[in-house]
């Protein structure tokens, strides 16, 4: 475990459990799929939640020009960007006792906006890529009048930290001779049939991207398999 960066991302509750090292962030962050932003404007708090890619050390997070949030941190406002991931619901013999297995991480800092061309076009694909691996090849790249209305946010990593919780539950050490079921329910995500949209074109099949992804969500991201839409996302 490495060094906490600053004191504000040290982990208080907890410890054992906080995580400093950028291999352990990297994970988590490219496989969770949704963000939440904060911020406060006036002294009204927001929580925002958003798509969010990561390329090297920084962290983009996505928005359209109509957007508050975008709007708000462009101006220079600290922004705090979480992700969590739920591995499992941990079952224990008290009530007290239950918790759930998770990863999370949590990034500190302003957010700059993206204005470079290059940058935003470099963006853009890796926000297409890490949802579904192959697919920007597979659709028509974003035009000028949808460049124009899209706004990009980059986070330094250099503040951030992960909280993690795994293995069974932990009770109190009378109650484990409780005639009760105790353990872990393991939790991943997923995948139904892909729906076609009402106007597809006949005899159009899902393509190499989708039929990839779906078999890699149903068969290699069970509960048991940890981080494997994570995996299937770095490949």
């Amino acid at each position: 475990m490495a060094n906490a960066p600053s004191q504000r991302t040290r982990v208080q509750r907890n410890p054992s459990r906080g995580a400093y090292d950028r291999e352990t962030i990297d994970a988590i962050l490219d496989e969770a799929l949704v963000a939440h932003l904060g911020f406060a404007v006036d002294d009204q708090p927001y929580v925002i939640p958003t798509l969010h890619a990561r390329i090297d050390d920084t962290v983009y997070i996505h928005g359209s020009a109509a957007s508050r949030a975008i709007r708000t941190l462009s101006a220079g406002v600290a922004a705090c960007l979480t992700v969590t991931l739920i591995d499992g619901l941990v079952l224990a013999r008290s009530a007290f006792h239950h918790s759930m297995n998770y990863r999370s991480v949590v990034v500190l800092g302003d957010a700059r906006p993206v204005s470079e061309p290059a940058e935003l076009l470099s963006v853009l694909e890796a926000f297409t890529t890490r949802l579904v691996p192959g697919r920007w090849s597979e659709v028509r790249p974003p035009n000028a009048k949808e460049l124009k209305a899209t706004r990009l946010l980059a986070m330094n990593l250099d503040e951030a930290s992960a909280k993690l919780r795994e293995g069974p539950p932990v009770d109190d050490e009378e109650d484990y001779e409780l005639d009760v079921w105790a353990g872990v329910l393991p939790l991943g995500l997923v995948a139904g049939e892909p729906s076609p949209d009402p106007r597809l074109g006949a005899g159009i099949d899902p393509s190499p991207s989708v039929a990839r992804l779906h078999q890699a969500l149903n068969t290699s991201n069970s509960p048991e398999a940890d981080g494997a839409y994570g995996a299937s996302i770095r490949r």
